[in-house]
This record gives structure tokens, sequence and C-alpha cells, in this order.
């Protein structure tokens, strides 16, 4: 009862406040267009080949059984990516990088925390999940996991499929996808993630004459604009809705995208 009501708290301080805005930090805004180099994201795609598992429309992750060989992986992985210069990279690399070590940060964080129920949980009392504690230096620069989708991300890359990708360890949040993200492949990429969100029914809900969205929508309306702009981009994976007329409710589910125990 007593997490409930933090819970129940947190998410009110959340939507009262709302997401945090796209804060371009300027040092991060630099690619080299003419470096074809490739960053390998293979210990990562093992890590996620060994310990992803499919149920029903979710992908689950195995926190609680990941071997001490795939922790280790992953730990290599995550000092692999911190030890390169992503300014060195085309922009495509870069976006593909990002989006990787945004992702493995926060399944470490969560086996670092293992057992817990949410992600929300970490962080400490009254404090809504981890994304503000700084869990990287790369550039010699400190980041959290706001700093890289908020100030590096969407300011830079103003895409909103971007949400699409990067996964917050919880149900309501777009699947953690089977196979890394490419630079070779990550327009591609992220069109298949919108599709599978916006077709599933934690994205994109029809009941009677409301329309129940995931609260992604409504963190994020400065990316996907207006309702008119919003049932467009709707429309392009679920045509039905272009012509939507009706009332639009969101709704979100924290619960860890955990395997069953």
């Amino acid at each position: 009862m007593q997490r409930s009501l933090i819970l129940s708290f947190s998410l009110l301080t959340f939507s009262a406040l709302g997401a945090p805005k796209p804060d371009l930090w300027p040092y991060w805004q630099q690619s080299s267009p003419d470096n074809s180099q490739v960053i390998s994201h293979q210990l990562w795609q093992q890590v996620i080949t060994g310990n992803l598992m499919v149920s029903g429309s979710d992908t689950l992750f195995d926190y609680q059984h990941i071997s001490a060989q795939d922790q280790q992986r992953l730990h290599r992985y995550i000092q692999q990516q911190l030890s390169l210069d992503p300014l060195s990279y085309n922009s495509n690399e870069q976006l593909a990088y990002w989006i990787n070590l945004y992702n493995a940060l926060t399944v470490n964080l969560v086996i670092d925390n293992y057992p817990v129920e949410s992600i929300t949980d970490i962080g400490g009392w009254f404090r809504f999940g981890p994304w503000d504690q700084e869990i990287a230096i790369i550039n010699g620069k400190h980041l959290t996991l706001n700093d890289i989708e908020h100030r590096i991300l969407r300011p830079i890359w103003k895409d909103a499929r971007i949400h699409y990708a990067v996964n917050c360890a919880s149900l309501g949040c777009p699947n953690l996808q089977s196979d890394v993200y490419t630079g070779a492949k990550v327009k591609a990429q992220l069109e298949g993630a919108a599709k599978a969100f916006i077709q599933s029914q934690k994205g994109v809900k029809l009941e009677g004459e409301t329309l129940i969205l995931s609260s992604i929508y409504d963190w994020y309306r400065e990316d996907f604009g207006s309702k008119q702009q919003l049932l467009k981009h709707l429309s392009l994976y679920r045509p039905a809705l272009k012509n939507f007329q009706g009332e639009i409710d969101y709704q979100y589910n924290w619960d860890l995208n955990k395997a069953a125990d």
C-alpha cells in the first residue's frame, strides 16, 4: 500500500510537471559525415538474444536469471561504448549508438537494483526513477539518462519515432527490440518500432468512441504535435484513425518488463 501511494504521488507530480522538454546540449551536435566506420554492438546483441522473451505482444527481460557471463558482456559493452568518441562518427552511427547505450544502461540499472517492481522504485524515496542520476562519462562529460534522451536524441534528431526506440523497462513502454540498432538500419528500425507500437494495444486502443493512447503521446505533445498532427502520424500505421472524431484518453503501465520469476 505504501509503495502504491508513493507511486501515485510520483505519477501525479510527473503528469503535473510534464516530461522534460528537449534542451539541446550543443557539445553533442557534431558529427563526422565522411566517416564510414561502424560501431560494434555485438555484445549488447548477445545480451538481448540470451535474455529477451516474447510474451504475447510484450518482450520481457529476464533480469532475475541473467547469467554472470551475460552480466559481464553487458558491463563490457557499456565500457566499450563509453570509451568511444561518438562525435567522430556519422549521424546514423551516432543515433544507433545513443539508443543502444540508453537501453543498455537502463537494463544495467535494473539488474543492479533487482528485485524491484518498477523502475520508478529506483532512486530513493520521493524520487521518480533513476533518470537524473549521473551514470555515464563520455568525453569527460557526465551524463544521465535524461541527458541522453532529452538533451541529445530529441533535440538533435527531432524525430518523434525515437520514443519508440528508447526503452524505460516498463510494460507500458514500446518494446525493447530483439535486434540492436545499427547505423545502417536505424531509420528502418525506427519505422518498424513505430509500426509495432501503434498497432499494439498498449500503444493505441479503440474502446467504443474513445481512443485510448499511451501516455507517451500526452507527455511528449511537443514532439507529436496537435491532435490533428498526432492522428495523422498514427494513421500512417492505423489508417482507420485518420478521421477519428471522438475523445482521447491516456494510460501507462509502469510495472517492470520482467520475465516471470
